[in-house]
């Protein structure tokens, strides 16, 4: 993986591990010379991730709507800032310069963003590995979620089951090099089979 986007808050979070696990994780990019694709905020757990690699001599690219850089909250230190004019284009370009994608805690933005990701993957638009940094178990609930709605009939077991999850930074990189993408072919022919 020579480069890997991260969605995480534009808050820092109530928890210092939070934080700490930005900087964690910013290192590790860094000693493993992996650039970082992002948000492009100079606010929140994006603002101590993207510094972290940028006071390390790391390559950041961040891709920010223009109406958020209207409002003054893009970072004017990065290697690279792409200005883009929707959301919709924002994820599209992070889809595009990114080998591999990790969610960190964050709001509404961050869990869109891991939610398009998923769901390309399940549908094979990308074949690209999906971490979710749970640290201080802030996923829990929503990995609960997917287990209820794999049960409840909504989401493959395989799917659920192929999410990459771990409190640890290099932990979760490590599983990430071993991503496998579940076959459409079985799942479709699974589905069209119990909608008869």
């Amino acid at each position: 993986m020579k480069s890997i986007c991260v969605f995480c808050g534009s808050s820092m979070g109530i928890r210092p591990g939070y934080q700490q696990g930005a900087k964690e994780l910013g290192g590790i990019l860094l000693d493993r010379k992996i650039k970082l694709i992002y948000g492009g905020a100079n606010v929140g757990l994006m603002k101590v991730l993207a510094d972290t690699m940028l006071a390390g001599g790391g390559e950041v690219i961040g891709i920010m709507p223009r109406r958020l850089v209207e409002n003054e909250v893009a970072h004017q230190g990065l290697t690279k800032m792409h200005i883009v004019e929707s959301m919709s284009e924002r994820k599209t370009l992070m889809v595009e310069l990114s080998d591999a994608f990790i969610a960190m805690p964050g709001g509404f933005g961050t869990f869109d963003e891991l939610a398009e990701v998923i769901t390309y993957n399940q549908l094979r638009l990308t074949d690209k590995p999906i971490g979710i940094l749970n640290l201080e178990h802030y996923f829990d609930h929503l990995l609960n979620f997917f287990t209820h709605t794999a049960k409840e009939g909504f989401l493959r077991h395989e799917h659920r089951n192929n999410l990459i999850v771990d409190e640890n930074p290099s932990e979760l990189l490590k599983k990430m090099s071993l991503y496998q993408p579940v076959s459409i072919e079985k799942w479709i022919r699974d589905i069209k089979e119990e909608s008869k």
